[in-house]
């Protein structure tokens, strides 16, 4: 499991109580394997290093003659929801079924042109259809669109700008994209969970309500375990 920052692998280590993690240090990255075979990366800020930490974990997994089965990219986000109140969103789920790079393309004179319709590249990843399912069930998270930035979103304007290009989008954080990128190098599927901690638009940051996204992301993954021993890849 990659998350971004230690708060992040902190809340998801509570929700596996058992006593017995170790300090797994690995070329450029520390791993925490908890109890039950859990292995948790704090994979950093933003795609890019999101995705060599990543890369590094699943390339060191492989040397040593165990690959993963999965990736699960976890962490709190923006959440999207115009037509709901701002204080409803604060503590809910969002699992991934696309994680899309928001802005990886061009801006032309007609508008942004993602790197896809530049004839190159890729711009979305599809976690496995039947485990998105099987998450949203028993987490009630809900399903749609993560978008990955380099930049958190701070205007109505471009909240607006981004919910026309990605109507689906329903959460925004800066590592998903990254960490299915390097998933899918190593041919591994990918997940990615988000708890809300405050509303995509403009910029409040009192209005941020983290450790309530935490304790959410906490007692998600207490309901996930379950879900993540008993699938297999082919599912």
């Amino acid at each position: 499991m990659a998350t971004a920052v230690p708060a992040e692998r902190d809340a998801v280590a509570r929700a596996f109580p058992e006593p017995g993690a170790q300090v797994l240090p690995r070329p450029g990255i520390v791993l925490h394997r908890l109890p039950g075979g859990w292995d948790l990366l704090d994979a950093g800020v933003g795609p890019a290093r999101a995705a060599a930490s990543t890369a590094a974990a699943l390339t060191a997994a492989a040397l040593d003659g165990s690959p993963y089965d999965l990736v699960v990219s976890a962490g709190i986000g923006g959440g999207f929801a115009p037509d709901a109140p701002a204080g409803s969103l604060v503590g809910s789920l969002v699992v991934a079924d696309a994680i899309t790079a928001a802005d990886l393309g061009a801006e032309t004179a007609d508008g942004f042109l993602p790197v896809t319709e530049l004839g190159f590249g890729t711009v979305t990843h599809h976690p496995p259809a039947g485990l998105v399912a099987a998450v949203a069930t028993a987490t009630g998270a809900r399903p749609g669109t993560v978008l990955t930035g380099s930049t958190v979103t701070g205007t109505a304007e471009r909240a607006a700008l981004l919910r026309a290009r990605h109507p689906r989008a329903l959460a925004e954080a800066m590592e998903g994209f990254g960490v299915a990128e390097a998933a899918a190098a190593h041919g591994v599927p990918v997940l990615e969970l988000r708890a809300v901690s405050n509303p995509v638009g403009p910029r409040d940051r009192a209005a941020w309500r983290i450790g309530e996204a935490l304790t959410a992301l906490t007692d998600a993954f207490g309901k996930l375990a379950p879900v993540l021993r008993s699938w297999t890849p082919h599912d």
